[in-house]
């Protein structure tokens, strides 16, 4: 018997503790797996010794596991440590590998997106160099979207049933007055405008109103952009503008361009795209404009989180536990898109060597430029995404929530 450590990186989810249960349930079920461990803020804490027994919190607890299935955010805490390549230092990979054998691990699963299944690639060639028998498995997650190898990711579906009916909610709010009304909904999005295109869900079936939609996959053009807020006033008297964070000119600068920062991976920390947007608006229509940001709420709201959503991520757990006991490594689980209609999908494997640092983009042909919206094709995609709704546990009103 050997033993199992986990740890979840980058941003919450709605649907990330979901994975986390798959994992317990399978491991504790598992002849081969003694004592599960859980690795507190990521690699950055792991490398400080930050470990707790999981099998001490959880096993024989079905309540609380159940509890832990529709958290939101991290029970295990996150990071933003970027680990430095091999041909740079590997001080980082022997220390990870001291802790292996510290813990008599076996078995090392880490949850996250594009940036965390690069540290899967290495870590897994690595302990493999050194002869460590350490099987090494991504458990995906990003609400972006964005991760190439899978069909879709754990989280999204709840982010994009929130962002939905939030753009719907604003819509309601925003066509009330007599006078010209605009709102900008900032959604997050750097590289890929997927949570963004999920706002074309928001209109109300027989209502003739739809939201602007601008993704960063488009270049933005400021005169368009206008002309197509002004037809809509014209036409409606109200506009509300659904816009990814990363939207940029055609030279490639951001529009939020001066107040972004750059995190620990090099990639911009952006806010204020709405602002900008919603000052635009104001000083060529005179409307009345406000700019909402969605920020945090979008990626943790689990009291509207997607029984699809949960549901896929906890197989996605069950399954990635099930890879490394196999003796599988170097991948991350993954699901395949069978059918939209009925909607079924097929969990398999993806090599983790073709997935880091690579971007899912939106397809060029489910951007529809003219209408500033989307196509059919997106649509389709996105509907099944958002189905159903948790029986999350509920205590004096409010989500009965599990923290560390």
């Amino acid at each position: 018997m050997k033993n199992l450590l986990i740890a979840q990186s980058g941003g919450p989810t709605a649907a990330i503790n979901a994975s986390l249960a798959g994992v317990l349930e399978k491991a504790f079920a598992s002849p081969r797996i003694d004592t599960v461990y859980g690795g507190i803020h990521g690699i950055q804490g792991m490398l400080e010794g930050k470990v707790m027994s999981l099998s001490d919190r959880f096993a024989g607890n079905e309540k609380d596991l159940k509890r832990l299935y529709f958290t939101p955010d991290m029970f295990l805490r996150t990071c933003r440590y970027k680990m430095k390549s091999l041909n740079e230092d590997e001080t980082d990979y022997k220390a990870m590998a001291e802790l292996f054998r510290k813990y008599d691990i076996g078995y090392f699963l880490y949850t996250g997106g594009n940036d965390s299944m690069n540290t899967v690639a290495a870590l897994s060639g690595y302990v493999k160099k050194q002869g460590l028998d350490v099987k090494v498995v991504g458990v995906p997650k990003t609400v972006d979207n964005d991760l190439v190898g899978i069909d879709h990711t754990p989280g999204f579906g709840s982010a994009a049933k929130y962002v939905a009916a939030t753009v719907r909610e604003v819509m309601l709010d925003t066509c009330l007055y007599p006078f010209e009304n605009v709102a900008v909904v900032e959604i997050m999005g750097r590289d890929a405008g997927w949570l963004t295109a999920s706002a074309a869900l928001s209109p109300i079936e027989g209502w003739d109103v739809s939201p602007v939609i601008l993704l960063p996959e488009l270049p933005f053009e400021k005169k368009n952009f206008l002309e197509k807020v002004e037809e809509k006033l014209k036409k409606d008297r109200f506009c509300v503008v659904a816009v990814s964070e990363g939207v940029r000119y055609e030279d490639g600068t951001y529009v939020s361009a001066g107040e972004a920062k750059n995190d620990s991976f090099g990639h911009p920390l952006l806010s204020g795209t709405g602002r900008v947007l919603a000052g635009m608006i104001k000083e060529k229509t005179g409307a009345k404009t406000r700019s909402i940001e969605l920020a945090t709420a979008q990626r943790s709201a689990g009291h509207f989180s997607s029984a699809t959503d949960l549901d896929e991520a906890y197989n996605l757990g069950y399954k990635a536990c099930e890879y490394a006991i196999n003796g599988i490594t170097g991948v991350m689980s993954s699901l395949r898109r069978i059918s939209d209609e009925p909607y079924k999908v097929e969990y398999e494997t993806a090599d983790v060597a073709e997935i880091a640092d690579k971007v899912k983009n939106v397809p060029a042909d489910w951007i529809d430029p003219q209408k500033a919206f989307v196509t059919e094709d997106m649509i389709r995609y996105l509907k099944p995404l958002i189905a159903g709704e948790p029986d999350i546990p509920i205590r004096d009103g409010l989500p009965d929530y599990i923290v560390m």
